[in-house]
């Protein structure tokens, strides 16, 4: 059973935003994702990164693995 994830409203300068959806863009992620991999990276720079995060996707597009892992079976 996969974890619900968090929302949160985010307000950015335009500027920032921009440069940050291009610096995305160039890792073939998506902003959101982006964003997450530069807080991630942040809080372990910091030593505040919780030992029991989760594992953040690799950029690009899912392999067919990846999609497979994705769907959830009952048991």
């Amino acid at each position: 059973m996969a974890t619900e994830r968090k929302k949160l409203l985010l307000r950015l300068d335009p500027a920032v935003h921009d440069a940050l959806a291009r610096w995305a863009a160039a890792e073939l992620r998506s902003t959101n994702a982006q964003i997450e991999f530069l807080l991630r990276r942040a809080l372990s720079e910091a030593g505040r990164l919780p030992r029991d995060v989760g594992a953040q996707r690799r950029p690009g597009r899912p392999s067919t693995k990846d999609k497979a892992a994705d769907v959830e079976t009952e048991d």
